[in-house]
């Protein structure tokens, strides 16, 4: 079962506070496959959309343990996108390469997104609007 995590008042605060901009809800699951990576712990996220920024790690899980952690959060927001990168470890993926980018609609959005900790090539692979 997938477990949803609500961060009320820390995903997507980067919201331009004086701007008029209608808001969508925006519904992101992350995953990330940690097989192959030889120490696990505290696998999580953080992103310019925390509160602080790039500060707090959002923790994923891995219910099932098939090596794939995840966390599913949503938000009403008017950004357009959001950079990331996860942390094992408390340790950042990636190290010296850009960070992940996830883009959005103007519209409200269901999107999953997967990737292989530390290989860059991370993918949205659902997109819909919610209804």
């Amino acid at each position: 079962m997938k477990k949803i995590i609500i961060l009320a008042g820390i995903f997507f605060t980067v919201l331009c506070t004086s701007c008029v901009q209608e808001t969508h809800l925006k519904t992101v699951t992350f995953k990330v496959d940690m097989n192959g990576v030889s120490a696990i712990e505290n696998v999580g996220l953080k992103g310019n959309f925390t509160n602080p920024s790039w500060k707090q790690i959002i923790p994923l899980t891995d219910e099932n343990n098939d090596g794939i952690y995840e966390a599913t959060l949503s938000q009403k927001t008017a950004v357009s996108a959001i950079q990331f990168k996860f942390v094992n470890q408390g340790q950042y993926e990636l190290k010296d390469a850009p960070n992940r980018t996830l883009q959005f609609e103007y519209k409200p959005q269901k999107v999953t997104y997967e990737a292989t900790f530390n290989d860059a090539n991370g993918k949205t692979i659902t997109n819909e609007s919610l209804k």
